[in-house]
């Protein structure tokens, strides 16, 4: 693709919606140039959000942990499928209590926003990307969806990437969920699916068509961009490789090795 042509498509873009991992950094890694794009889009008056669809964790954790590789404001927002999946329970199930299958960490979030929650006798399940998982979790997790509850996921990813690889991310969870009980999730928030592009956009105010996600993931991120009218931008520093892409039919707008290499063009 031409010089001119990234240029034109990168000059509606007002604010860059950011994954993390993959993205920014992998793993406690500082993926080379991150800082650098960050600064690039303060110098040309541009914004970020970072947009994760990683539930492992709360919104201010990610922010601490940002902070700890040297991001700054005004780049300290961070919108999780976690939290865009308790915003639309609070919603839906007003007053209903939801058995969360989640870390503890995000169960405190969940507890600090508001969300009712109950390990026994719930009104309805909302699973999230569970490190801490054992088998008594997927025991009653499964029991209370084989009883029909309604059943929300946060994220549809297979996997996490790491430093050293990939770990099973909440896809995994939703497969052997379906396994036992038959069931997938009556709706799943996150990339790339609207839940998640409704609070971005609210917490952006921009429309859909002055943002570009920004991320590792054809399925997800490129995916939430084809489906919200946003410009797409696919990073090779994650799970994506080329061979990846040229296989699938969900196609980026814009493909970049990794974030500094859109400074150029910026």
């Amino acid at each position: 693709m031409q010089d001119s042509v990234i240029r034109e498509r990168l000059q509606s873009v007002r604010c860059f919606l950011l994954d993390m991992d993959g993205t920014f950094y992998l793993g406690d890694r500082l993926l080379p140039g991150s800082l650098d794009f960050l600064d690039a889009l303060k110098k040309t008056g541009r914004e970020a959000v970072f947009l994760t669809n990683n539930s492992s964790r709360s919104a201010s954790y990610y922010v601490e942990k940002l902070k700890r590789m040297g991001v700054g404001e005004p780049f300290l927002r961070v919108l999780t499928s976690g939290q865009a999946a308790a915003r639309h329970c609070l919603r839906q199930y007003p007053g209903q209590r939801a058995y969360v299958l989640g870390n503890h960490i995000l169960l405190a979030e969940y507890e600090a926003m508001g969300l009712p929650m109950a390990q026994q006798n719930p009104d309805y399940v909302l699973i999230a990307y569970d490190t801490e998982l054992d088998y008594a979790k997927m025991t009653a997790v499964c029991d209370h969806v084989r009883a029909g509850l309604p059943y929300i996921a946060t994220h549809p990813d297979f996997n996490c990437p790491t430093e050293t690889g990939y770990a099973p991310d909440i896809g995994a969870i939703i497969a052997f969920i379906e396994a036992s009980t038959g069931r997938v999730p009556d709706e799943i928030i996150g990339k790339p699916n609207v839940g998640i592009v409704r609070e971005a956009l609210a917490l952006t105010g921009q429309p859909a068509s002055h943002l570009a996600m920004v991320g590792d993931r054809l399925y997800t991120d490129i995916e939430t961009a084809c489906r919200s009218g946003m410009t797409g931008i696919l990073v090779l520093s994650g799970e994506t490789d080329r061979a990846m892409l040229a296989a699938s039919d969900t196609k980026p707008d814009l493909v970049f090795e990794r974030l500094s290499d859109m400074i150029p063009y910026l």
